[in-house]
């Protein structure tokens, strides 16, 4: 156990230093850094949803770098094809044997980091051409399996308005993102701080903090955390509780929810309340660190009934009033 908190608090100055240095890129925005690295260290995926402008693509860019990552963008659109993302075979003149060969191009999903940005506006075909990379860490092509290098991430970006033309991620993808984090507009002060920043002639010099082995030794560091039966058990109740068929669900989730979410997202809050614990050097997972996670691990594994839409109550919404109605269990 001495063995294990040694490397906790280890973790705990890795993740402070990661956010300090963050924040000499980032102005404010604290609880989305905090999340991004609760999805890295968890070894998840990220929905990223926010107006544009709000540095999206600065976060994870600058995420990558502090990690030692190599980091792509792909740039959704209605033309992309899954051979864009995932690459292609090509014919090629073997200069040994004179002979023509196919030979495999690898696209860009062969990285550590991808920003799949307004992942919405692509269609469906293309949009599942992720989710055997997202699930399963390979992808194929021509007939062959290739394994992708780990660790290996989606932080995915979506568009809140604008929707015309585009197209909604289907439920089965959305589950597979860990989080689905939103992106508010920056306080006054904050603000403020980002035009001076970015209209002077300043540029900053990140230094790694991490690199690949120390990411994958985290993230196994996380999975070997323990966790009392009855956080376990609040985690399940709270999923459960999402569920209008469950037997005992509050009367509000039978009127305002057409379905709940699934076991994998007991499976993620549990995973993610182990990485804020550890994040924070703590070997003991507790109730508080589930609820704190709950809002973006929930929000887009829910669906609103349609009176619960015309009433304009959110998934947001409910999950508060869940978090309210579901008691802890008694340790």
């Amino acid at each position: 156990m001495d063995a294990i908190e040694r490397q906790l608090q280890e973790f705990h100055q890795h993740y402070l230093r990661l956010l300090e240095g963050m924040s000499r890129v980032i102005v404010g925005q604290r609880p989305v850094l905090e999340e991004l690295l609760v999805t890295v260290f968890a070894g998840g995926h990220n929905l990223l949803e926010g107006v544009p402008g709000l540095a999206k693509t600065l976060m994870i860019n600058t995420l990558a770098r502090l990690l030692s990552l190599e980091f792509k963008r792909i740039q959704f659109t209605p033309d992309l094809m899954p051979s864009d993302i995932v690459g292609t075979n090509v014919i090629e003149d073997d200069h040994t044997t004179g002979k023509r060969v196919t030979v495999f191009v690898a696209g860009p999903i062969f990285t550590n980091v991808i920003l799949a940005d307004e992942i919405n506006r692509t269609p469906p075909k293309t949009q599942a051409a992720l989710l055997q990379a997202m699930q399963e860490h390979e992808v194929t092509a021509g007939g062959k399996t290739y394994t992708l290098t780990e660790p290996f991430f989606v932080l995915a970006t979506q568009n809140p308005i604008d929707q015309e033309g585009t197209y909604p991620l289907p439920e089965a993808q959305k589950d597979r993102f860990l989080l689905n984090t939103f992106i508010k507009y920056p306080g006054l002060a904050e603000e403020e701080e980002i035009v001076e920043r970015t209209t002077a002639k300043v540029s900053v010099d990140l230094q790694p903090i991490c690199d690949r082995a120390a990411v994958l030794n985290y993230q196994q560091l996380v999975r070997s955390i323990p966790v009392s039966k009855h956080v376990t058990g609040y985690a399940v109740d709270l999923v459960r509780a999402t569920r209008p068929t469950e037997p005992g669900v509050p009367e509000f989730i039978q009127e305002q929810v057409a379905w709940g979410a699934g076991p994998r997202a007991s499976q993620a809050l549990i995973l993610c309340a182990k990485c804020r614990a550890a994040l924070s050097g703590r070997i003991n997972v507790s109730c508080d660190d589930v609820r704190h996670l709950a809002m973006p691990v929930l929000r887009h594994r829910l669906a609103c009934s349609f009176a619960a839409e015309a009433e304009g109550i959110s998934t947001d919404d409910i999950v508060r009033r869940l978090l309210d109605a579901v008691p802890e269990r008694k340790a």
